[in-house]
C-alpha cells in the first residue's frame, strides 16, 4: 500500500522570537483542571447542562445492566436523594458515554456524593482533549505570541471549565473532536497512516457521544481526506477504511432510525420538554416565526449564549458580545487567507485544517438550523442555539485567527491583533456575565 506524501510547506513558520514549550502547555492544562475541579466541587446538580438527566442515564444503566436501553423507559433521579422518580428522562443520546461512566464511576442511585467522582472523570476527558488541541500549536512551532493567541481563546471559552466539571456527554464529544483535530492536522502535515487511524478513532468517540459530534468530526475527517485525494496524497484504497469507520461512527444513529424513525428520537419525554419549555417561556401561543426571522433569532441567541446566563444583561454586557463577534470576524479573515494560499498551491497543514474545519462548522450550523426550525414550528420552542455543541472543533476558530495574524506584515497591526486575540477572551470571561 502506498504511503502518503507530506506537505512541502512548513506549518505557519515563526517570523521571529521563541516558540512555546511543553512546560507552558502543561501549566495551562493544570490550571484548567484546577478551575474545572473547583466548579465541580461547587456546582449544584440542578443548575445547568441537564446534569440530573445525564446522571440519571448513568444510574439507569448501572441498575439495569442494559447496553442499549429503550429511551422511553428511563426515569429521572430525585436531585436530592438520587433515587429514581416516576418522571421520564428526556435525553435521546446513544449510550456509549453513559456506559463508560457506569463502568468507571461509583454507583449513582441513592448516592448523591457519587456525582463528584463522575464529574472528575469528565474533567479528565476534557483535559485530555485540551492537551491534544494545544499540542497542535506546540508541534507546529508557533512563535510564543501566536501560541497564546491560539491557546487563550480556547482555555477561556466561558462554558468550558463548568461543562468539564459536570456530567455531560458533550465532554466525550470534546475529547473525541480534539483527537480528530490533532490527528487531522498531523495527517495533512506528515501523511502517516497512524494519524489517520487516530483521526478515525477520535471521530468514532465524538460520534458515539452525540449527533453533532458525528457531524463535526466526520465532516473534518472527510474533508481532509478529500483534500488529500485531490492533491494525490492519499491512496484510494485507504478510503475503504474511512468508509468503514464512518459506518461505525454512524451506527448508533442508524439503530435509532430503525427503532424510532429518526437519528434524534422524539420520545414522549423529549416532546414534553419542548412543549413545557415553550409554554413556561410564553412562546407556545405566539405566532411562529418565519424562517428568515427564526434564522436571525437563532444567530442572535447563538452569539449571546457564548456567555450563558439566567441573570438580566444590561447594555454593557450586550456590548461585550462584540468581542466574540470580532474574533469570529478574524477567523473568517483567516479562512480566506488560508483559502488564498490553497488556490496558489502554497497551503500548509494548518491552512488545510482551517479550511476543512470552517467548512464543516458552517455545514453543521446549517443542519442545526434546519433541524431546529421544524421543532419551533411544532412547539414554539426557541432555545436550540447552543455554542457548546461546536466545542469538538473548538480549535478551528482560533487557528483561523492565527492564520490571519501570520499573514499580517505590518508590526503595529500584527501586535494590536495579537493583543486583542489574547486579552479579548480574558476580558470577556471576566466582564461579560452579569452578577447573579
Amino acid at each position: 500500500m502506498a504511503s502518503l506524501n507530506t506537505l512541502s510547506a512548513p506549518a505557519l513558520a515563526p517570523r521571529s522570537g521563541a516558540s512555546t514549550n511543553p512546560i507552558a502547555l502543561a501549566i495551562i492544562v493544570a490550571l484548567f483542571i484546577v478551575a474545572a475541579a473547583i466548579s465541580a466541587q461547587r456546582k449544584d446538580v440542578t443548575q445547568g447542562f441537564d446534569e440530573v438527566a445525564h446522571v440519571s442515564y448513568v444510574a439507569h444503566l448501572q441498575s439495569t445492566r442494559e447496553i442499549w436501553p429503550a429511551l422511553e423507559t428511563m426515569r429521572l433521579l430525585d436531585p436530592r436523594s438520587f433515587r429514581f422518580t416516576g418522571e421520564a428522562n428526556y435525553l435521546n443520546h446513544p449510550p456509549p458515554f453513559y456506559l463508560l461512566l457506569a463502568k468507571l464511576g461509583p454507583t449513582v442511585e441513592g448516592h448523591p456524593a457519587a456525582a463528584l467522582a463522575h464529574r472528575l472523570i469528565n474533567i479528565l476527558l476534557v483535559a485530555i482533549g485540551l492537551a491534544a488541541v494545544l499540542a497542535i500549536g506546540f508541534a507546529a512551532r508557533l512563535p510564543r505570541e501566536q501560541f497564546y493567541a491560539y491557546a487563550i481563546p480556547i482555555v477561556f471559552i466561558p462554558v468550558l471549565a463548568p461543562l468539564a466539571g459536570a456530567v455531560n456527554n458533550d465532554n466525550l464529544a470534546i475529547v473525541g473532536g480534539a483527537m480528530t483535530t490533532l490527528a487531522a492536522w498531523q495527517l495533512a502535515a506528515t501523511g502517516r497512516k497512524g494519524w489517520l487511524a487516530l483521526a478515525l478513532l477520535g471521530m468514532i468517540a465524538a460520534a458515539w457521544a452525540k449527533l453533532t459530534g458525528l457531524l463535526l468530526s466526520a465532516g473534518l475527517v472527510t474533508t481532509v481526506c478529500l483534500y488529500l485525494v485531490w492533491r494525490g496524497r492519499l491512496d484510494w484504497r485507504w478510503l475503504a477504511l474511512v468508509i468503514v469507520a464512518l459506518c461505525v461512527a454512524a451506527a448508533p444513529y442508524l439503530a435509532f432510525m430503525a427503532q424510532y424513525g429518526s437519528p434524534v428520537p422524539n420520545t414522549p419525554a423529549q416532546v414534553a420538554l419542548l412543549e413545557d419549555g415553550a409554554r413556561i417561556a410564553g412562546w407556545a401561543d405566539l405566532p411562529r416565526k418565519s424562517f428568515p426571522a427564526y434564522l436571525a433569532h437563532f444567530v442572535g441567541m447563538f452569539i449571546s449564549d457564548w456567555m450563558p446566563t439566567l441573570a438580566k444583561r444590561n447594555a454593557f454586557h450586550y456590548a461585550m458580545l462584540a468581542i466574540p463577534v470580532a474574533a469570529l470576524g478574524c477567523a473568517l479573515g483567516g479562512f480566506f487567507v488560508s483559502l488564498q494560499r490553497l488556490c496558489k498551491r502554497r497551503e500548509t497543514a494548518l491552512d488545510v485544517l482551517v479550511i476543512c474545519g470552517m467548512v464543516t462548522i458552517v455545514a453543521t450550523f446549517a443542519i442545526h438550523i434546519g433541524y431546529s426550525y421544524p421543532r419551533h414550528v411544532a412547539t414554539g420552542f426557541l432555545m436550540e442555539a447552543y455554542p457548546r455543541y461546536y466545542l469538538p472543533l473548538a480549535a478551528i476558530i482560533p487557528l483561523a485567527a492565527v492564520s490571519l495574524l501570520a499573514a499580517i506584515e505590518r508590526p503595529p497591526i500584527r501586535a494590536a491583533l495579537t493583543g486583542f486575540l489574547i486579552a479579548g477572551p480574558i476580558l470577556f470571561r471576566l466582564l461579560a456575565a452579569p452578577f447573579e
